[in-house]
């Protein structure tokens, strides 16, 4: 694991899109879109429905690997606000697992807003934790350092004549947007202008591997 400070804070991106926060013990995942799948169903458009199992396995994955204390959802956990209701037996024991197990709190976002049963935890809107706030939605005027997540950033890259599209973080001096987690996300481009809006001047996309971070300037 790389690490890199933001704010005064040593924390580490990882690869798989999530970021740890070793001196609280916190892994914080944005944008998990639990139930998406079945949501399109509603609507006449079928997906595999295994989306929030796969999603879920991928947390407990990273849980076992990091053995967190506690962890923040930034909003957006569910693509609804039914999503909960429409979970799998399965995908609920698994859920239920790991937020019984430490401290889990799931931040609201536009699209879970208004839930009140996630499957256990602590339901807030936003919150300050050790001087960063943590919101779902990047506010252009905040001042104090931020995490946030809402945009599904991607970097994209023309590589040996190819195309290719990465989960990436942004990060400014106050702001840090963390990627979508979730197993049936899109991507908004790390150059979108709705980004550099809430980001500002100087911003940089950050590409987390194994054993070092890759950081892309973007456009101003």
């Amino acid at each position: 694991m790389v690490h890199f400070s933001f704010a005064g804070h040593e924390l580490v991106a990882l690869r798989e899109g999530a970021l740890f926060w070793p001196a609280r013990g916190a892994l914080l995942l944005a944008d998990l879109h639990l139930e998406k799948a079945s949501w399109f169903a509603r609507a006449g458009q079928m997906l595999p429905p295994y989306d929030s199992i796969a999603t879920l396995a991928a947390v407990t994955a990273l849980v076992e690997r990091i053995a967190p204390t506690e962890i923040w959802c930034l909003g957006d956990s569910f693509h609804d606000s039914d999503g909960s209701t429409r979970l799998s037996g399965r995908a609920r024991a698994m859920l239920a697992a790991l937020t019984a197990q430490r401290r889990w709190v799931w931040i609201a976002g536009n699209h879970d807003a208004g839930v009140t049963d996630q499957g256990g935890g602590e339901i807030m809107a936003e919150a300050e934790v050790g001087g960063l706030v943590l919101r779902h939605e990047a506010s252009p005027g905040e001042t104090r350092p931020e995490l946030s997540g809402h945009f599904h950033p991607k970097l994209r890259l023309m590589r040996h004549g190819r195309h290719v599209a990465r989960r990436c973080f942004i990060a400014s001096t106050t702001k840090l947007i963390l990627p979508a987690f979730g197993a049936l996300t899109g991507g908004l481009d790390a150059n979108h202008p709705e980004i550099l809006r809430v980001v500002g001047a100087g911003a940089e996309a950050l590409v987390p591997l194994d054993d070092r971070l890759l950081r892309f300037p973007i456009a101003a």
